[in-house]
């Protein structure tokens, strides 16, 4: 599966999420800051944990990618960085 394949996915688990906001206003891209873009909160990072879970398996574990950051490199996180390491898990799985 290819970081592009991932990032539309995790793209449409985005959406999910925040179902109900206007993302017509900030386009999902690699570039995409969960913080500053999207105005995720922590339980948004919760659900789209689960959701991560659900659709790759239980080797894909946000929690556990979120507790080897700092706190500035989890606040400017970006949806590439997600893609990467999702990518990355499943080529190792």
């Amino acid at each position: 599966m290819t970081t592009e394949t991932v990032l539309a996915e995790i793209g449409d688990l985005i959406r999910e999420v925040l179902d109900g906001y206007d993302l017509n206003a900030v386009p999902i891209t690699p570039d995409t800051s969960f913080d500053a873009d999207l105005a995720f909160e922590s339980i948004d990072l919760v659900v789209l944990g689960t959701l991560l879970t659900e659709r790759y398996g239980p080797g894909i574990d946000l929690a556990g990618f979120l507790s080897t950051r700092t706190l500035p490199e989890i606040i400017t996180l970006r949806v590439g960085d997600l893609a990467e390491y999702v990518t990355a898990r499943l080529e190792h799985a």
